[in-house]
């Protein structure tokens, strides 16, 4: 009897062990092939009105649409060693795909991609120069874009709109800069060009050297208000606009022009009806498009490529990787209608937007180049 009884409790515990098996690998299957995503902010955060919050509310929106788990992480403090934590956190805790933006991935991209072959990496305007030497592998993507095309836009509509003193006021003179700049100034040529009024409309453009505002570079926007009689500058490098609306609050009616994201609340924040527009990356575009590539299985199309991103499409501006917001325009003269027509032309190739970035643009305006201010 305690023979039978024994070897019955040997069968049920072995077949117990076996099911306890079989689950956990069930289990483990079902994770593994879950997609899972995460967002690692870069040195911001999910409220900075820029990078960080239109891809954290991308990631969101497209998670929630399709039933998958997200989680954002921050890292503790603003350097290579914080973001990597960050990314290893959000793999130990089982997400396969992770969204990084900007450019201060490149290294972390560069620490942890190749060590972790089963996790897919987004990269949002990160490019070679971020990567160093670094080849990447087939489990990293990433994006940059044609800064020259959403550059032109902006130029091309505040000339339609009516200003005709312009500035532009780049970060440091950085390729991605330099391509907004000089995409600036042809988008303003070209509308004053067509407007038949290139002989009253004029562009200072200067580096602030660093990419971000202080007291020497608001004097400097001070005398373009102020002195020069300058409309509306396009400020476009990190947090260097903050110099920028300083200096337009000073005066009536200064105008400023965003970078990157749709800065119509920063700017205004600065004075009601500040900002003219913004020239955006198309980031949200981004996130949707390859995230939807991960999960319908089309990764092949985005795996270990560095992508240039702009126009897609002559009618479908949302699905643009380069644009001008149109939930919070505001211009009046250079209408919605206007600016799809010149997003049409630009795709169809009517209009020709140079990205060479060796020499100045020739131009019909006047356009006067500055030293860099640091």
């Amino acid at each position: 009897m305690k023979k039978a009884l024994l070897s019955t409790l040997l069968i049920a515990a072995t077949l117990t062990a076996f099911v306890s098996c079989k689950d956990k690998s069930n289990v483990k299957a079902a994770t593994e092939s879950t997609l899972r995503v995460a967002m690692v902010t870069d040195s911001g955060d999910i409220t900075d009105q820029s990078f960080n919050q239109t891809t954290y509310e991308a990631c969101k929106a497209f998670s929630e649409s399709n039933g998958v788990d997200f989680k954002y992480y921050k890292p503790a403090g603003d350097s290579t060693a914080d973001r990597v934590a960050s990314i290893n956190a959000a793999i130990d805790d089982g997400y396969s795909v992770l969204v990084l933006p900007g450019y201060l991935f490149g290294e972390a991209i560069v620490e942890t991609a190749e060590a972790n072959s089963d996790v897919t990496f987004i990269g949002l305007d990160i490019g070679a120069g971020d990567l160093g030497d670094f080849v990447l592998p087939s489990n990293v993507f990433c994006a940059v874009y044609s800064e020259e095309i959403p550059g032109f836009m902006a130029g091309y509509a505040a000339v339609k709109e009516g200003y005709r003193h312009l500035g532009f006021l780049g970060g440091m003179g950085v390729p991605a800069v330099i391509r907004y700049g000089y995409g600036f100034v042809q988008g303003a040529n070209k509308a004053a060009e067509e407007l038949g009024i290139a002989d009253q409309v004029s562009v200072e453009y200067v580096y602030g050297g660093q990419f971000y505002g202080d007291q020497q570079i608001t004097a400097a926007m001070d005398t373009w208000y102020q002195t020069a009689g300058v409309e509306v500058v396009f400020a476009c490098g990190g947090g260097i606009w903050t110099s920028a609306c300083e200096a337009a609050a000073k005066v009536e009616n200064g105008k400023v022009i965003g970078v990157d994201t749709d800065q119509t609340a920063q700017i205004n924040g600065y004075g009601e009806g500040m900002c003219v527009t913004s020239a955006m990356k198309g980031l949200g575009a981004t996130v949707k498009a390859a995230l939807s590539a991960v999960k319908n299985g089309n990764w092949s199309d985005y795996s270990g490529k560095i992508e240039t991103l702009g126009l897609v499409s002559a009618t479908d501006l949302e699905s643009n990787f380069v644009q001008l917001p149109t939930a919070t325009w505001s211009m009046k003269n250079f209408t919605v209608d206007e600016y799809k027509a010149m997003v049409a032309d630009i795709f169809n190739g009517s209009i020709v937007i140079s990205n060479d970035i060796s020499a100045a643009p020739e131009t019909a305006v006047k356009v006067t180049y500055y030293d860099n201010l640091k």
